[in-house]
């Protein structure tokens, strides 16, 4: 039998082929990705843009300092993260106690959540996907996680995504 979180990860990574996985990056510097993810690492943390193809299209989307794609999820709130459990071995928090960022002039904060501090842009929190390496944004659309862009609307002002942000599917069977 396979352990749960192997079946998790190879329905995710159908998922994500499924919606284009393994697109790469228009353009991007960057430095080589840790092995640790994310979620291990609390210093600071960097934010910045690079320019990705998402879609078929060249978007400006941002990424943590070792170049990887930051995503948000749907089904959080401003301040209480829903990535839990498996999910959250898949998707790690972007976790940092004074997140900064370049190239973009977005409210950044540290928002305390069962992850730790966990960064946020625009009151959505930040995750990388754990099968995503620099220059690659693989998890597009993938349960519920939209690559983050610079122009991501508030989740105060208002919780639809913004027109810049890639649109949602309109279905998913794997229901997290």
């Amino acid at each position: 039998m396979r352990h749960p979180r192997i079946i998790i990860a190879s329905l995710t990574l159908a998922a994500a082929a499924a919606l284009g996985g393994g697109i790469t990056a228009a353009t991007a510097t960057t430095s080589h990705a840790s092995s640790q993810p994310a979620a291990s690492q609390p210093a600071a943390a960097t934010i910045r843009t690079v320019q990705a193809t998402v879609a078929g299209k060249t978007e400006t989307v941002l990424v943590n300092s070792q170049g990887l794609p930051l995503y948000y999820y749907l089904n959080d709130t401003a301040t209480k993260s829903n990535v839990t459990g498996a999910l959250a071995s898949l998707w790690p928090p972007l976790t940092s106690a004074s997140p900064t960022a370049t190239g973009t002039t977005g409210q950044l904060a540290a928002v305390k959540d069962t992850h730790g501090d966990q960064a946020a842009y625009h009151g959505h929190l930040l995750y990388t996907f754990a099968d995503d390496h620099p220059g690659q944004v693989t998890g597009q659309g993938v349960e519920d996680f939209f690559v983050a862009t610079p122009g991501l609307t508030p989740i105060a002002g208002n919780p639809a995504p913004a027109a810049t942000t890639p649109a949602a599917p309109t279905s998913s069977s794997y229901g997290y």
